[in-house]
């Protein structure tokens, strides 16, 4: 059975940094491209970052570039989305997620869609 573990949320101030990670297993880890969605409170889940296979190629909003960091270790199977710099604007649930992507590019990357695994999400708050 697929499962993709997030973990690392918590509370932080404004400014502050955290890490998050998701561990996947069931799948074969090289094949699939990954994402991080958010989902903020009466909000729409929305695109935050992604990462190629191999880690060559990376993709975020623009509301978090400059600030977040994904990264993915294969031999691990884990990826990590790093966030820095903080800001109340980012309180949400955040998912990580595995594509097996048939398409290149960043729209497609960016789609709910183009994923086929979702893990079960951790909250970040962010206090001002």
């Amino acid at each position: 059975q697929v499962q993709l573990v997030t973990s690392g949320g918590g509370l932080v101030q404004a400014g502050g940094s955290l890490r998050l990670s998701c561990a996947a297993s069931g799948l074969a880890f090289i094949t699939y491209g990954m994402g991080w969605f958010r989902q903020g409170p009466g909000k729409e889940r929305e695109f935050v970052a992604a990462i190629s296979r191999t880690g060559g190629s990376t993709y975020y909003a623009d509301s978090v570039k400059g600030r977040f960091i994904i990264s993915r270790d294969n031999a691990k199977k884990t990826v990590v989305l790093q966030m820095n710099s903080l800001k109340p604007e980012d309180t949400a649930v955040y998912y990580c997620a595995a594509g097996s992507f048939a398409y290149s590019g960043s729209a497609y990357r960016m789609s709910r869609a183009s994923y086929n695994y979702w893990g079960q999400g951790t909250q970040v708050t962010v206090s001002s």
